[in-house]
């Protein structure tokens, strides 16, 4: 395969919207019948629900079923029941088995045929391959070889397009790697590519110079301001996918218009935040998942109508200007990382946009944290926002702060009155390098936190 082919499925990829339904709608049919034959839970909950799994026969009656979430996996596997209800082949079928990490209770198990992994990874060869990567490719990978399949997706995906990988699993590899290596891309998230960045430089090395021509962020929204200080300390694209134990994987092709949604894998619907109505394109929901399998497939656990506790806005259903005829989403946002004040919700993401307004980064270094506190009870609400300077004795406050509150109040004129009301206060902290809360936590920190 050269390296300028664009597409991993060209068939698929491209495939017109009328068939491209078909074949959703055909494995919107398999997939119900599976599901009532080879799962325990979805064979009970048709029962319980009566709902004949004959009558689903086209992606608009799967929004007629209920909807399940989190809590239901947890509550048909162990310690609560004595199986795993949602595991729908036999033992002698399971390849790996994975868990989510518990964040919120007892982890998810999830187990994995073979199949499975073939169709992850065909999810993210046609990611990769929409982004240029091809060929004579050398990637490293900063995501976690465990219980997460993101980073074993990217392996197996590079093995279908011939691609190489250099697993480490984490971005404080030693800098010799990007000198021998000379790797042409790496995933990461946005703080450890940056960080990654002022190791490099330290040592005098520029990220620009060092061979890197592509960077994919993976696993969490970011602010389109902070892609944008990271395309400029790098020299190269940034490109964002989206991906879940669950099975989502959805990529940013080279046109960075929003995510492709791998229409014949997965079904993606938008709800209201109540969970009663679908919305229409264009205006922001949860997502809910649907795994699609391919006639005759087996799948080591399935999903229908599965609550994410994410939410996005589908962008159009047209055709990129890439070729690629499924559906792009914007970035989804975790419900978990969104907070309300004064009836308005904002997210981690509004405050990374504040943070990384272009001459904020001049004083910057791009790490912050942000704490909410009181509430409308006590008459205010506080958001104490703390910035790391390059050096808190020259960083221009002023400055950082009319950025920060013009961007984060743009889209948000609820929050701007409460604001100029002295009912929503926010108030800055600036620290040097390594003084923020979060170095003094291990694991992944948390940007926003609310301690109402």
């Amino acid at each position: 395969m050269e390296n300028s082919e664009p597409y991993f499925n060209p068939e698929i990829e491209t495939m017109d919207r009328g068939e491209l339904d078909a074949l959703i709608e055909e494995r919107v049919r398999y997939t119900v019948k599976y599901a009532a034959e080879n799962s325990p839970f979805y064979r009970k909950w048709f029962e319980k629900h009566r709902v004949n799994p004959g009558d689903i026969k086209a992606h608009e009656d799967l929004l007629e079923l209920p909807i399940i979430s989190g809590k239901t996996i947890r509550e048909n596997q162990p310690p609560e029941r004595e199986d795993f209800m949602f595991r729908s082949v036999g033992w002698g079928d399971v390849f790996t088995i994975h868990e989510t990490s518990g964040t919120s209770g007892t982890p998810k198990s999830f187990f994995l045929t073979w199949e499975d992994w073939e169709r992850y990874a065909e999810k993210y060869a046609r990611i990769f391959r929409s982004q240029g990567f091809g060929p004579g490719d050398r990637v490293v990978v900063c995501a976690s070889y465990g219980m997460n399949v993101g980073a074993n997706t990217m392996t197996l995906a590079a093995r279908q397009i011939g691609m190489s990988i250099i697993p480490e699993g984490k971005c404080t590899f030693p800098l010799r790697v990007i000198e021998a290596y000379r790797p042409t891309g790496i995933v990461g998230s946005v703080f450890k590519l940056l960080n990654l960045a002022r190791r490099m430089k330290a040592e005098g090395i520029e990220p620009e110079q060092s061979g890197v021509n592509k960077l994919v962020v993976g696993g969490e929204a970011f602010a389109e301001e902070s892609r944008n200080h990271l395309a400029e300390i790098w020299g190269c694209p940034v490109y964002n996918t989206y991906g879940s134990t669950e099975g989502t994987m959805c990529g940013e092709c080279s046109e960075i218009t929003g995510l492709h949604v791998p229409e014949d894998f997965v079904h993606l619907d938008v709800y209201d935040p109540y969970l009663e109505n679908f919305v229409p394109d264009g205006d922001c929901g949860r997502v809910i998942l649907s795994t699609l399998l391919p006639v005759g497939a087996k799948a080591g656990n399935l999903l229908l109508n599965y609550d994410t506790d994410d939410t996005t806005v589908v962008l159009t259903r047209k055709k990129c200007s890439c070729g690629r005829t499924h559906m792009k989403i914007l970035t989804p946002q975790r419900e978990a990382e969104t907070v309300w004040v004064e009836g308005t919700p904002f997210n981690r993401v509004d405050v990374e946009r504040g943070v990384f307004q272009r001459e904020n980064m001049d004083y910057l270094t791009g790490e912050y944290e942000a704490f909410l506190y009181g509430g409308e009870d006590e008459g205010e609400t506080v958001l104490r926002v703390s910035l790391e300077c390059e050096n808190p004795e020259t960083c221009d406050r002023t400055i950082l702060k009319e950025n920060f509150l013009h961007s984060f109040f743009r889209y948000k004129p609820p929050l701007s009155r409460a604001y100029e009301d002295g009912t929503f206060k926010i108030i800055f902290n600036f620290t040097g390098p390594e003084g923020l809360e979060l170095y003094k936590i291990k694991g992944r920190p948390k940007r926003l936190v609310d301690r109402r």
